[in-house]
């Protein structure tokens, strides 16, 4: 797998990658180096494992906690949660360390494990790299440090993390929904009790679809990879609006009544003038990626409204928003990452301000997503190309600049290498799709020809 540690933690086809002696490993790993830097400061540490239902996170999730009580913590296992709400319960119950079990958005064949720090952050690179290295240091042959006797780990299942995630979410809503009809669609996820749940103590008429999960079916063909069901399905039953998660429930796209979708720049957009209002918006600043579509960023400089981008991935964002105390941010892909309530992308979080928003308003869905246009957006993916010169080809340098003085104020180029494959991904936006679509041809002709 290269470097385990990705983006969003260790993530692989579960049982040939991802193995039970390596989620075992890892964990007694982290338990080590937390340790080590500081983190259990003398007490005896505490750790909240959860999971989402695929099948393989059932024995993923014995290895995790066999690992993590032969290294002397307690852990408390609250099942079948979504991410943000391990992370959120992880800082609410003061643990040490809290552990997620999915693969998010893939299909059921992987899974992963993400780990928590107090307060229910994610580890910080260097943690990743310390854990990793003595992961391998350990699997290769040098012994544990392993306590006995009352040293070991206790574990228990905490029932009431269910319940305190709900309370949670129901205290973050500025409104309730009475009078609105939604459809949530669960990707046979994480989220499948817990977001009906929400929604409906919240005052909502809740239809729900892909809420069935058996272990198989997680993201097969349903959530906010696959919206077409939702979209049927809000149409059939008159509601207002659908709510898509994904896997582990941390991203949230939507629906309006007419069936059109509603991406996360949308999304971000409607929650940015929301939280003005209530003057939540701290220095009325928005935190996203490069890759947002440039209608977002003209939307919130009509609004008046400032856009700061990162790099692509979630993480970085909320790196963004940490360091600058910013209150709101996310990604296209539908990671909205509300600061002050969650340390992660919260999908039903997410969905449940959005509805909030349309009843507070009595404004639909469609018309408060209108304060963006979303500008046709075309992506080409260059393969077998030397990706490490991107910034260096003059000749590349040339064409771009060109492209750029073509489109103007109403357009924008990105050239992005890609993380993890020998590509360069060419973006190119437009007021017009067909110029949007010759601009990016020509681009990845050159990027053929001068990378190739």
């Amino acid at each position: 797998m290269g470097r385990l540690f990705g983006t969003d933690g260790v993530r692989g086809v579960a049982n040939a990658d991802l193995t039970a002696e390596m989620a075992l490993g890892l964990s007694v790993a982290a338990a080590h180096v937390l340790a080590e830097a500081g983190t259990f400061a003398g007490h005896k540490p505490v750790a909240v494992v959860g999971r989402d239902p695929r099948a393989s996170g059932e024995f993923l999730e014995a290895a995790v906690v066999a690992g993590l009580a032969s290294a002397g913590v307690d852990v408390l296992c609250v099942g079948v949660l979504p991410t943000p709400a391990v992370a959120h319960l992880t800082a609410e119950l003061g643990a040490d360390l809290g552990v997620m079990l999915s693969a998010s958005h893939n299909a059921m064949p992987d899974n992963g494990v993400k780990f928590f720090a107090r307060g229910g952050h994610k580890l910080a690179d260097e943690l990743e790299d310390r854990i990793e290295g003595v992961y391998e240091e350990h699997r290769t042959g040098a012994p544990w440090d392993r306590p006995t006797g009352a040293g070991v780990g206790r574990v228990r299942t905490y029932d009431e993390g269910f319940d305190r995630y709900v309370t949670h979410l129901l205290g973050v809503l500025p409104n309730r929904l009475d009078g609105l009809k939604v459809v949530l669609d669960e990707a046979h996820g994480a989220a499948a009790r817990v977001s009906p749940e929400a929604f409906k103590q919240a005052g909502a008429e809740v239809i729900t679809i892909g809420a069935e999960p058996d272990g198989l079916n997680i993201n097969d063909g349903c959530g906010s990879t696959h919206l077409e069901q939702l979209k049927a399905a809000v149409v059939e039953h008159g509601a207002e609006l659908g709510i898509a998660h994904d896997g582990d429930a941390d991203r949230c796209l939507a629906v309006d009544h007419t069936g059109a979708e509603v991406d996360g720049d949308q999304i971000l957009a409607v929650l940015a003038l929301a939280m003005r209002e209530r003057s939540e918006l701290r220095s009325d600043t928005v935190v996203a990626t490069v890759m947002s579509n440039l209608g977002f960023k003209l939307a919130l400089e009509r609004e008046g409204l400032e856009l700061v981008q990162t790099a692509v991935g979630d993480r970085y964002v909320l790196e963004e928003m940490k360091e600058h105390g910013y209150a709101l941010g996310g990604e296209q892909s539908g990671h909205v990452i509300v600061l002050d309530h969650a340390t992660t992308g919260d999908g039903t979080l997410t969905g449940l301000l959005l509805a909030a928003r349309v009843a507070e308003t009595g404004r639909s869905l469609r018309d408060l997503a209108s304060v963006m246009e979303r500008l046709p957006q075309v992506l080409i993916n260059v393969r077998d190309v030397d990706k490490s010169r991107v910034g260096s080809s003059p000749e590349l340098s040339a064409a771009v600049a060109d492209a750029e003085r073509e489109l103007g104020s109403t357009g924008r180029v990105l050239l992005r290498p890609s993380g993890t494959e020998p590509l360069v991904r060419v973006m190119v936006e437009a007021a017009d799709i067909d110029q949007a679509r010759s601009v990016a041809s020509r681009l990845a002709d050159v990027v053929k020809s001068a990378l190739g």
